[in-house]
């Protein structure tokens, strides 16, 4: 895109584009009613009023709260306010948590690219709203953002850790242990601190995620009986799994067998530990590369594949490897080779993000074509945990590029601390070169545990 020259050139381009993103998503068909915010609201004055929190159903639905019991204390405030106002701070929360995710996945990026920063922070800001994992999040009232902000806070703390902020990197894994606190799927970036031998920054996610759960039960005993020992594993409560909207390992199976059989546990579960078998070398490999921001999309993209339902609106943990892919294409030698396969798949896959194009195979009739096109998501999350770029971008044959180094942007959020067996000294780093629903029908919901 060519920027315009002047500054009331670019101010009069980002009012225009956000016009125009902001037309498209008043008008967009896909849009889910604050499906699950109602579900949210119902259950905390259905729990304030006296009842089981885990006993309500929205009416006229079979899909109820299925999130741990200290996310119920989180939303409690919003039994004060009245629905409007709720919905309202709802969507002031998911622009706050979109800022801290666009900052940590792209600023350096910004910082090294861009002279005009301001534009190239609204150009993404506009870019970001247009994915329909984003659109669903946002519109069903999802809270999916905000877990992703929470996360993606730890990897700035690791690196603020090492860099200007020592005393704020011993709090690099509060971020994680609030989110795995509040939903269950988070928890994997427990795991990665783990295989990733941040021992530190495990044990703070640890006690964080520990002293909330307890925090809970102290609060609600009964309620965090039903969910731990019933709630939990009450697949029932959060939809069909051969859905469309179901873009996971389970879900891909499930459409493949469904409707003759239900989906085989034995090959789900062989998928599952090789995916986090896979995970768990990339992830190594990125943070022994000081690629930390690579890492934790690594781990966002494996939370997706191996979780058992991972509806639409959950895929905003791809976001992160869409910013990985972007800095690495930047960053490759101009009109090189690399440089442009990488930004190609970036577009691409940004583009397909986007399209909403698993809606068009919505009755998974179409045959192999069908299959292919309903299992789009899940193709893109394969091939980013496969191959997405670690580390520097090296030479491929159309000369050397440089890196710039651990430090340099967050769109790699370098961390060099010891890692398994081929971790990168600091001192050798630094000496691095610089450089939809049917027709007639509800909307198709999460179940608001998705």
């Amino acid at each position: 895109m060519r920027i315009p020259a002047t500054t009331r050139g670019r101010v009069l381009a980002g009012l225009g584009m956000a016009a125009v993103v902001i037309f498209f998503l008043a008008t967009v068909p896909f849009h889910r009613n604050w499906f699950d915010l109602h579900v949210y609201y119902g259950a905390v004055k259905h729990w304030i009023g006296g009842d089981p929190i885990y006993d309500y159903l929205r009416p006229g639905t079979h899909y109820g709260f299925t999130y741990p019991p200290f996310a119920a204390l989180c939303m409690l405030p919003m039994a004060l306010v009245g629905w409007h106002s709720a919905l309202a701070i709802s969507q002031l929360m998911n622009v706050a948590a979109a800022a801290v995710v666009i900052h940590v996945c792209l600023a350096a990026t910004i910082r090294r690219e861009s002279r005009h920063r301001w534009f190239a922070y609204a150009v993404a800001a506009c870019m970001l709203a247009l994915l329909e994992p984003v659109r669903d999040t946002v519109s069903f009232g999802q809270v999916n953002l905000l877990l992703l902000a929470l996360v993606l806070a730890d990897c700035r703390l690791l690196a603020a850790g090492r860099e200007r902020f020592p005393s704020l990197g011993r709090l690099a894994g509060l971020g994680i242990g609030l989110a795995a606190a509040i939903k269950l799927t988070p928890a994997i970036f427990i795991c990665y601190l783990l295989v990733t031998r941040r021992w530190r920054a495990a044990g703070v996610a640890i006690g964080t995620a520990s002293g909330a759960t307890l925090l809970a039960a102290w609060v609600a005993p009964t309620a965090s009986r039903t969910f731990w020992t019933e709630a939990m594993w009450n697949t029932d409560r959060v939809g069909s799994l051969s859905y469309v909207s179901n873009q996971s390992w389970q879900g891909m199976l499930a459409r493949l067998t469904e409707p003759f059989a239900e989906p085989s546990r034995a090959v789900w579960a062989v998928g599952v530990l090789l995916l986090m078998w896979l995970w768990a070398r990339r992830a190594r490999q990125a943070v022994a590369a000081g690629d930390e921001l690579a890492g934790f999309a690594l781990t966002g993209i494996a939370a997706c594949l191996v979780s058992p339902v991972t509806w639409v609106h959950h895929l905003v943990w791809l976001i992160p490897a869409l910013a990985v892919l972007t800095d690495k294409g930047l960053r490759a030698a101009p009109g090189g080779r690399r440089r442009r396969r990488l930004l190609t798949w970036a577009l691409a896959t940004y583009a397909i993000l986007c399209s909403s194009m698993v809606w068009l195979w919505r009755w998974n009739d179409g045959g192999a074509p069908g299959f292919l096109g309903a299992n789009a998501y899940v193709w893109i999350a394969l091939l980013l945990l496969l191959l997405l770029p670690l580390g520097g971008p090296g030479t491929d044959g159309d000369g050397p590029y440089a890196e710039s180094g651990p430090s340099a942007t967050m769109g790699t959020c370098a961390h060099a601390t010891a890692s398994p067996s081929k971790s990168v000294p600091v001192s050798r780093l630094s000496e691095q070169p610089a450089s939809p629903t049917r027709p007639g029908s509800k909307p198709a919901p999460s179940g608001s545990g998705g």
